[in-house]
């Protein structure tokens, strides 16, 4: 019962996340300028969620309710399901593949291929920082007894960080595709805490880490781009390269002058 509360609540965040999202670009004009001008611009609003989220997981870190909660998860885990499905390694990556297979498939975004991956990278960059910076500053325990790397969860990271890329990508050509992204996100997440890997706490921090960055990735778009064009260097190209060593997903830069 609990872990079905537990992925109840997890697809209750992807749902409200979409809705505020949606009821927030209802309140735009239908102006395609003051559209551009807005996204290229910070607002508060948008913080409200991922904090939320990661405040959960903060709060989790010394709550004896929420570490009570966690373990009557990981029991109802253990003492229900012997079998372990580990889709969760493949499924975090669905979301921001997506961004590349749709355009592949003529499906065009808010921005172009290049534009995209440098979104991407930036996120990816401001993600990998945080969940590696409190992975080894919490040092919390895995519900597997692995390690002390649990806090928060790297692959619901991953996964919403793609998930809120996709929406704000294609929200205009339809949001079915930030409600599947949304979907394939909690699954991973879910996944995490059936494979006891990690506690909800984890799960919960790595979602809001995740939607946070690609949000701050948006953000910072329009710097980020100014400086791989600057004009004192007319003859550069820039490409990010994405890899993947069989356990992290990066991106490394080329430039040529």
């Amino acid at each position: 019962m609990i872990l079905k509360k537990s992925v109840f609540f997890i697809m209750l965040c992807m749902s409200f996340v979409l809705q505020a999202q949606t009821n927030y670009d209802e309140k735009k004009t239908d102006t395609l300028e003051i559209k551009t001008k807005e996204q290229l611009h910070f607002n508060k609003k948008q913080l409200i969620i991922p904090t939320v989220l990661i405040g959960y997981g903060v709060v989790g870190l010394g709550s004896d309710f929420l570490k009570s909660v966690n373990s009557e998860i990981k029991e109802e885990v253990n003492e229900n399901f012997d079998k372990k499905f580990t889709i969760d390694d493949f499924t975090l990556y669905a979301p921001a593949a997506s961004l590349y297979a749709l355009e592949a498939f003529g499906v065009k975004g808010k921005n172009n291929l290049r534009d995209k991956t440098i979104i991407l990278a930036t996120a990816t960059l401001i993600m990998g920082i945080t969940v590696g910076t409190l992975k080894t500053t919490t040092n919390v325990e895995r519900p597997d007894g692995s390690s002390f790397d649990s806090f928060p969860s790297g692959h619901t990271a991953i996964a919403f960080m793609g998930a809120e890329l996709m929406y704000q990508e294609y929200k205009e050509v339809s949001p079915w595709y930030g409600v599947a992204g949304y979907a394939v996100a909690a699954g991973t997440g879910a996944f995490r805490m059936y494979n006891d890997r990690h506690w909800l706490t984890d799960v919960i921090a790595g979602a809001g880490i995740g939607i946070l960055s690609a949000k701050a990735a948006y953000w910072l778009h329009p710097a980020v781009n100014k400086l791989l064009s600057s004009k004192k260097h007319k003859n550069r190209k820039s490409v990010f390269v994405p890899y993947y060593d069989g356990k992290q997903l990066g991106f490394g830069m080329v430039s040529s002058f």
